[in-house]
């Protein structure tokens, strides 16, 4: 429906003209002008009699439609009423129903927003700056909203770090950390060092086995075996301390065997001289998995007996941990 009325894009005032009789107090209805007095709000007027502006105490405008005043008129006294009606400043943006702003915005003081602010946001200038925070004793943060799963990414001022990880709270689930020193850890990385146990004569295609736990991040280690959680490279590494051994073998070989692949680590020729010596098995490798690939260290050993033993001491290992 058209708006019906004076129109609120420009300022309105309407001025009505009485010719006062003698002891005239009361003035409404029809001026000289055929125009009948009206008005919204008594604040909102200017009373004039014979061209001199009258203060508020010098009448009572409560009606509406009527100007009483205190003291009564004399004859041919002129009374002129200004009524100022509602107005609005043309070219502005509405404090209740919003809207746009088509050119430049400056802000001298602190803008505080409560809704969402609609992308895209482009931070011009010489040296553009975003500056999150007051040097107060806070953590801060930028939180990602996404479907399945928030991210932030922010300072934790308990520990003065920058830290990525999983969620809105910060440092709930810290996936990459940076001290004020510049250490990086990534506190949920799969890596792993597990230490071997005694195994009496390792026979051909036996897996070594491993059984004291220094650590498992992600517990992605279990019965001799590493599963890979997510697809990437991982780096390998495998010490082995054997004696005990059988002269008469033609080669034993320490493998590393993927699902993807069998890397052999280390390998010794045969022909010793007598049973009974140390032998050292070693080697690193940078493997390529997907997720869920299995890894273990299995010795091949050609000829003679299986009666070498897997020494538990500290230079029987096997690690690992995801690179890339």
């Amino acid at each position: 429906m058209p708006y019906i009325g004076t129109s609120p894009s420009n300022g309105v005032r309407q001025t009505y003209d009485y010719t006062a009789t003698a002891g005239q107090t009361s003035f409404s209805g029809s001026d000289n002008n055929s125009q009948t007095l009206t008005y919204t709000d008594s604040a909102y007027i200017d009373v004039y009699q014979n061209g001199i502006l009258l203060v508020p105490s010098d009448y009572t405008a409560t009606t509406g439609t009527t100007v009483v005043l205190d003291t009564g008129a004399t004859v041919s006294d002129t009374l002129q009423i200004v009524v100022y009606d509602v107005f609005s400043v043309a070219d502005t943006v509405s404090a209740s129903d919003g809207g746009s702003f088509g050119g430049n915005v400056g802000v001298g003081g602190t803008l505080s927003v409560t809704g969402n602010v609609i992308s895209p946001i482009t931070l011009a200038g010489t040296t553009p700056t975003l500056t999150i925070g007051d040097a107060g004793a806070e953590d801060t943060k930028i939180v990602f909203d996404g479907n399945a799963q928030d991210y932030h990414i922010g300072l934790d001022d308990s520990t003065d770090s920058l830290t990525i990880g999983l969620g809105s709270a910060l440092g709930t689930t810290s996936h990459m950390v940076i001290d004020a020193n510049g250490h990086v850890t990534k506190p949920l990385q799969p890596a792993f060092l597990i230490l071997g146990a005694t195994t009496d004569n390792v026979g051909n295609n036996e897996t070594i086995n491993f059984s004291t736990e220094r650590f498992d991040l992600g517990s992605d280690f279990a019965s001799n075996t590493f599963t890979a959680p997510v697809t990437g490279r991982y780096q390998f590494n495998v010490n082995l301390n054997f004696n005990g051994f059988d002269q008469d073998f033609t080669y034993i070989r320490a493998n590393l065997v993927t699902s993807n692949y069998t890397y052999e680590l280390h390998i010794v020729q045969g022909n010793m001289a007598d049973d009974d010596g140390y032998m050292h098995f070693g080697g690193s490798i940078i493997a390529d998995l997907d997720a869920n690939d299995t890894s273990k260290v299995v010795m091949e050993i050609s000829g003679g007996a299986a009666q070498m033993d897997l020494m538990p001491d500290a230079g029987t290992q096997f690690s690992g941990y995801l690179v890339c």
